[in-house]
């Protein structure tokens, strides 16, 4: 791994070379044994996200059942600041010996953290998930057509985006603005969360970077939660759920995806992120029994043909490097 941090304003795909497999590199010419050791090197971090995106929307039932209790700013709080202090307690940071430019990254990637789960939450509250889930992976997607330099990226985005617009049913014509709004908003945070993510990895030892990122967010909630909630945040059955929504929607997916951003490229994570609602819709029919139609099983089918067909593109690269 490069633990040399990048520049600040260095542009998406730098920081998507940055973060390239170490393994991939290490030598021009591999033996079949070195190809093999190299495509199970780049798989890995595809299972970290894929295991951190079970984990989000298995999480996001969990907080389904905790929202009447709580409110949607509230169980942002709860998240946020359950998942705080498992980090702090865990990671226990070191708060000396980080540049200034080290602090303003983790305070960035703290904003893009928060923001994300705030405005998500407000756009829930507003309009059906699916909607919601669908227009926020607009800015992942997104993020991959502009980070990548490569023309089979963008047409691996534009069949995922094609499968989450027909996993929402065609419905946007129908939705809240504002809640609309509040989707967009938080699929730019989530973009910006994935930039953050990369390059505190990259400055922090372990996920020293993502406990303090988790402090800043949850230091942002909390004013918000507690007008939202008031005392409700501190009823014991509440405090378990949102400790164990904390658990599987940021302590467990944050720590996967900071590790596999440190071995995968940004673009290719972008898109795997297109993997979000068609997760969400297996957490819901198991979860939540909410039964799948014809054409929700395409818009999946769709969904994980663009991520299959990105993970097949950057595991082909490596082992040709």
């Amino acid at each position: 791994m490069n633990d040399r941090p990048t520049n600040a304003a260095a542009e998406p795909a730098v920081a998507a070379a940055a973060v390239a497999v170490p393994e991939a590199v290490a030598s021009p010419e591999l033996g079949a044994g070195q190809r093999s050791g190299g495509r199970r090197a780049a798989l890995a971090p595809v299972a970290l996200v894929v295991a951190g995106g079970l984990s989000v929307q298995f999480g996001a039932a969990i907080a389904v059942l905790l929202m009447p209790r709580a409110g949607a700013l509230g169980v942002v709080t709860l998240r946020l600041a359950a998942a705080a202090l498992v980090l702090l307690v865990v990671c226990r940071p070191k708060l000396r010996g980080h540049s200034r430019a080290d602090w303003g990254t983790v305070v960035a990637f703290g904003i893009a953290m928060g923001g994300m789960n705030t405005l998500f939450y407000q756009a829930a509250d507003r309009i059906p998930l699916g909607a919601a889930v669908t227009l926020e992976v607009l800015g992942p997607l997104a993020l991959s057509v502009i980070a990548s330099r490569r023309l089979v990226n963008v047409v691996w985005a534009a069949l995922a985006l094609g499968g989450v617009v027909l996993l929402s049913g065609g419905g946007f014509d129908r939705l809240d603005p504002v809640g609309a709004a509040y989707a967009l908003g938080a699929g730019v945070m989530w973009a910006a969360y994935i930039v953050f993510s990369a390059r505190t990895g990259r400055r922090f030892p372990q996920a020293d970077g993502l406990a303090l990122a988790m402090v800043v967010a949850a230091l942002l909630s909390l004013p918000l939660g507690i007008m939202d909630a008031g005392s409700k945040l501190l009823v014991p059955t509440t405090l378990g759920l949102g400790a164990a929504v904390a658990v599987l929607s940021s302590v467990l997916p944050y720590t996967l995806e900071l590790i596999a951003l440190r071995r995968l490229p940004a673009p290719t994570f972008a898109i795997l992120m297109s993997l979000e609602p068609a997760i969400a819709a297996m957490a819901g029919f198991l979860i939540l029994h909410q039964a799948l139609s014809l054409t929700d099983a395409l818009a999946i089918a769709l969904v994980i043909g663009a991520s299959m067909g990105a993970v097949r593109s950057q595991v082909r690269g490596i082992a040709k490097s």
